[in-house]
């Protein structure tokens, strides 16, 4: 019995596209048409009759299905013949190979789909043309691909140091308070037990969201690395096979997916689980209580600078290795306190000692904190012997002491817009800053010496007065 193949090509050809059947349907007159042929021959036809014979339809035709079955079986024995060929042939001429390329279509072509009705008034290109052409499209768009896979690693590495961070730091801040909760009495061991597991509970989640930001990267860089590889492997093909899945090929390199941003806020809060630790628990602990009225923010140190554990002094030393969290100074040597003040009036300490450069002063929260590029903040400085005042305007004032103080005594009214400086050691005025201010300020030390900067803490009293 002959095959389906043998049978000529025109008995599986819709007389209306002449192109293979696509779910055929059979008329009464024995017609058989593509479907979608059919309905846009019918489209603006009042009276709906067979293409062919002209018979008037009186149903709505029925699908074919022995024929449909037929020449499902002539594409496939048609496939196979290719496939085992010299030559790549076309799919709907058996005996013709695909030497040309339609620049409308974007597909390969042989010579007679080229003078088909289907391909009027399209531009070809021979095969080996218009590869490379092609090819070198596909080369470029494959480039932003790479470029993003870069940047996708280059985040992925500052997570997962971000990662590490955050295990060490817990460990390091959980050792700090069993060390402070060690010399209360007894009788603090459940609030030791409540604080540490508000720590696990927060390392717990800020971990897993870590995890979750590293795993959703890894899915992005896997996915940007798979469409490299395939674009790759598309580019190695055979022209005629690159350029039959081209239209695909080009499709997976429009990839786009939005590049990662730094993660805000995602590293322990150590200074609310430290600062004023012992003071938060003072109707417990009233004789051995300390409190500091500004206590230092890790997360915002420049890596140059080192803080003591208790979270109040600040020196140079050697740069370490810490995250770039958006919070962080990557350039001035500079820690911020951990809380801001947007009302109210303000006082802290700062023990400048022998330090022969610092400045102290308020920063505004919207300062910028990367690069050199800054904002709005008011302080006092003392550089080569000097100590100059000076503002977000870029006026600066000299100051003429007597002597050099030890300590220095900071003063914000906010709702005066006053920013003062003191020597408490002799109760004497260094100078006031007088500026409206209308954002949140947080206290700064500037530290380029190894010499420490100390916040200092304040005298603790309790007065306890009867109901009247």
């Amino acid at each position: 019995m002959a095959s389906n193949a043998s049978r000529p090509e025109v008995d599986y050809s819709c007389p209306v596209c002449w192109d293979i059947f696509k779910d055929p349907v059979l008329l009464p007159c024995s017609h058989s048409f593509c479907k979608a042929c059919l309905q846009e021959w019918w489209r603006d036809k009042v009276i709906k009759e067979c293409p062919v014979c002209k018979k008037k339809r009186s149903i709505d035709p029925p699908l074919n299905l022995a024929l449909k079955n037929l020449c499902e079986s002539f594409v496939q024995e048609r496939h196979q013949k290719a496939s085992t060929g010299s030559g790549v042939l076309c799919r709907l001429h058996a005996d013709e190979k695909l030497k040309l390329f339609c620049l409308e279509c974007q597909q390969p072509a042989c010579v007679v789909c080229r003078d088909s009705k289907k391909h009027t008034n399209h531009i070809f290109r021979p095969i080996d043309e218009a590869a490379p052409e092609h090819k070198e499209e596909v080369q470029k768009s494959l480039k932003p691909l790479q470029e993003k896979l870069k940047v996708f690693n280059e985040v992925k590495t500052n997570y997962d140091q971000t990662a590490e961070h955050i295990k060490v730091r817990a460990r390091h801040t959980e050792t700090q308070m069993k060390e402070q909760f060690k010399k209360m009495h007894q009788f603090l061991h459940d609030e030791e037990e409540a604080r540490i597991t508000a720590l696990r509970e927060e390392e717990q989640q800020k971990s897993q969201m870590m995890k979750e930001k590293i795993e959703g990267l890894n899915r992005d860089i896997s996915t940007i690395s798979d469409t490299i590889r395939a674009i790759e492997e598309e580019l190695r093909a055979e022209h005629v096979s690159f350029l039959q899945n081209y239209k695909t090929t080009v499709e997976r390199g429009q990839l786009t997916l939005q590049d990662p941003q730094p993660v805000s806020g995602a590293l322990i809060d150590e200074a609310k689980h430290l600062g004023n630790l012992a003071f938060r628990v003072w109707d417990k602990m009233k004789d051995i209580v300390s409190y500091t009225p500004v206590i230092l923010d890790p997360n915002t140190a420049q890596p140059d600078l080192i803080l003591s554990d208790d979270l109040t002094s600040v020196r140079r030393e050697d740069v370490q290795q810490l995250p770039d969290n958006p919070e962080r100074f990557d350039y001035l040597l500079c820690v911020v306190g951990s809380e801001g003040f947007n009302s109210g009036t303000h006082s802290w300490d700062v023990e400048v000692g022998d330090n022969a450069s610092w400045e102290l002063g308020v920063l505004a929260e919207s300062y910028q904190r990367k690069g050199k590029i800054g904002g709005q903040r008011w302080a006092i400085e003392f550089y080569k012997g000097k100590y100059t005042a000076f503002s977000s305007s870029g006026s600066k004032i000299v100051l003429s002491l007597k002597q050099n103080p030890k300590k220095i005594r900071v003063l914000l009214d906010w709702n005066k817009g006053k920013l003062s400086f003191s020597d408490p050691d002799t109760n004497t005025h260094i100078h006031t800053i007088t500026h409206t201010l209308t954002d949140t300020l947080f206290p700064y030390i500037y530290n380029s010496r190894t010499v420490p900067l100390k916040m200092l803490p304040w005298k603790v009293s309790v007065t306890l007065e009867p109901h009247s």
